[in-house]
């Protein structure tokens, strides 16, 4: 018992970590300097919220809060302007590197600087004059002078002016690279759009490839991508509610939905799950799919994620919501089922024949991609019955000189082959297809020819790559690939049982799996689904006639029972 004592005191004295209480720092001369020069940010309860009449009072607080001694980007420019023949105080705040420098020069310092007849002219300070005819008659109409309205009607010549009162309220527009203007003697300040930070022009889709169909993809501006949206709906019933998430970057967030088609309800549940997260910051839309999916813990994709505008407008269309993230070229369409992460984009291009092919095929890649290593291992393991004479002699044959079990040779070539992935991935470009003929034709050649693997495993595992590359959603092929593990051991540990029962498993958590109230795996268990557009096998493009009824779309007809009116006129 000592012994352990002894040995328990001594393994905490040298790897246990135990934070300490006090720390000693020692301070230069310089650093105290630096520290007494440095401001110091108020309390968060003492903090001031509406603005002051005195603009000295507010542009030491916007100092304070922007750390202007410090900061070298964040500009303030303060100048005289006249209004009325009279001069006031003024100052502008924006952020160096997010404007536009030629339209603060244009739309708000020429205006407000320069002399012109708006602010020298010389009536009474306290009146306005304004005259129109109203048959035949002269109508004098004299209002109060008020500096507030008269800088925003007559001094700012920019299509983008907003009153500000909160001081938070302007924090956001400075940070999303507007200007912002105080004047002397008002409680008011003006929040003046002029952005003009450097952002990526719009270019082709990477992930999500097509033979026919546009070729754009979205952005990581949040206006562009919205541009985009609009230009291909074109309707005025789109609309685009913008909200803000994250404490710290307050992250632009766009809410798309037809007012029209899309359900009431799933909007609502779309709004409530967004502005209820509490978290400090927001970078990316898959930060907030994790957020917002039903079941966190599920391998299967919930929402789907596309940079396709195209494929956007086309859900939207049929009563789902977009969600754009500023800041990433992603964007989230609610609710996702099983369905949609099978099919292409370009599907709706083809006829219907063409498409369903493609789908047939895909159905038995993934069939393939998921299955085929553990119903190899569960063969070589338990049911040598199912394979013909010779293919049993020609497998054992092959794998006579290979010194491991079929678990552990299989093994060793997927996770070779994931890593020779991941590699291609995160290389240079250039190089990324040297790393996969590399990896794939030499180390696999290599390794038969040192008998650490037979070459029927290898041909098994190029079938199996070849089938998960024709998943059209890449979400959902990590699903495939984890998923394909697991039912590699299922066939070790139990042959074609195993693999039954992990099966009937998957399929239990599938039916029970819902996103955003829609069941996981519609349109497979309701059968007044099959002439709509989202439905797997498509119907012909005439027949096309229902909305998919996976979110309840006001609107249940996308066209009319008899959609080509000049066919039908014609046999008239």
């Amino acid at each position: 018992m000592n012994q352990n004592n002894i040995f328990k005191k001594i393994y905490n004295q040298f790897f246990k970590y135990s934070p300490q209480n006090e720390y000693n720092f020692f301070l230069t001369t310089e650093n105290v300097k630096d520290i007494e020069n440095t401001p110091v940010s108020p309390a968060k309860d003492l903090e001031p919220t509406n603005f002051y009449t005195n603009i000295q009072e507010n542009l030491n607080f916007i100092k304070t809060k922007y750390n202007s001694l410090i900061n070298s980007d964040i500009i303030i420019r303060e100048f005289v302007i006249t209004a009325r023949n009279k001069e006031y105080n003024a100052a502008i705040i924006y952020i160096d590197g997010m404007v536009e420098s030629k339209i603060i020069n244009a739309s708000v310092l020429n205006p407000l600087m320069l002399r012109n007849r708006a602010n020298t002219y010389t009536g009474d300070e306290k009146e306005i004059v304004s005259e129109f005819n109203n048959n035949d008659v002269v109508i004098r109409k004299i209002k109060k002078f008020n500096l507030q309205n008269y800088i925003m009607d007559h001094l700012i010549p920019q299509n983008d002016v907003k009153h500000i009162e909160k001081f938070e309220e302007a924090f956001s527009g400075i940070n999303m690279g507007n200007c912002f203007l105080l004047v002397d003697t008002i409680n008011v300040g003006f929040d003046i759009d002029v952005k003009g930070f450097k952002q990526r022009s719009v270019s082709n889709p990477q992930n999500e490839i097509v033979i026919r169909g546009p070729q754009e993809a979205f952005v990581e501006n949040i206006r562009t991508n919205t541009s985009m949206i609009r230009r291909i709906i074109n309707n005025e019933n789109l609309v685009i509610e913008n909200c803000s998430v994250g404490e710290i970057t307050k992250t632009k967030v766009a809410i798309c939905y037809l007012k029209d088609i899309t359900n009431n309800d799933l909007v609502a549940e779309v709004k409530y799950r967004i502005n209820n997260l509490d978290i400090d910051h927001l970078t990316s839309s898959g930060q907030l799919e994790q957020l917002i999916q039903d079941n966190a813990s599920s391998l299967f994709p919930q929402l789907l994620a596309t940079e396709r505008p195209d494929k956007t407008v086309t859900h939207i269309l049929e009563g789902r919501v977009a969600i754009i993230v500023n800041g990433t070229p992603y964007v989230l369409l609610a609710p996702g089922v099983l369905s949609d992460f099978l099919s292409s984009p370009e599907d709706t291009n083809f006829k219907f024949q063409f498409s369903d092919m493609l789908r047939l095929i895909r159905l038995v890649a993934i069939f393939f991609a998921l299955f085929l290593p553990g119903i190899y291992v569960a063969v070589t393991a338990y049911h040598h019955e199912l394979l013909p004479t010779e293919l049993l002699f020609t497998i054992e044959a092959a794998r006579e000189t290979v010194p491991f079990p079929t678990i552990i040779e299989i093994l060793l070539m997927e996770v070779s082959f994931e890593l020779i992935r991941e590699a291609g991935l995160r290389v240079p470009s250039p190089i990324g297809p040297t790393i996969g003929i590399v990896g794939g034709l030499i180390l696999g050649e290599a390794a038969v020819n040192a008998n650490l693997v037979s070459p029927v495993l290898i041909i098994i595992v190029a079938i199996t790559a070849i089938c998960s590359f024709s998943i059209p959603d890449f979400t959902f092929n990590f699903t495939i690939r984890i998923c394909r593990f697991i039912y590699i051991f299922l066939g070790y540990m139990a042959g074609f049982l195993g693999i039954a029962v992990g099966l009937f498993i998957q399929i239990i958590f599938l039916s029970n799996l819902k996103s955003f109230g829609a069941p996981y795996l519609t349109p497979y268990m309701l059968h007044n689904n099959k002439r709509a557009a989202t439905s797997y096998f498509l119907p012909p493009i005439w027949k096309r006639e229902n909305r998919s009824n996976v979110v309840s779309p006001k609107k249940k007809y996308s066209q009319g029972k008899i959609s080509m009116l000049w066919k039908n006129n014609k046999v008239k």
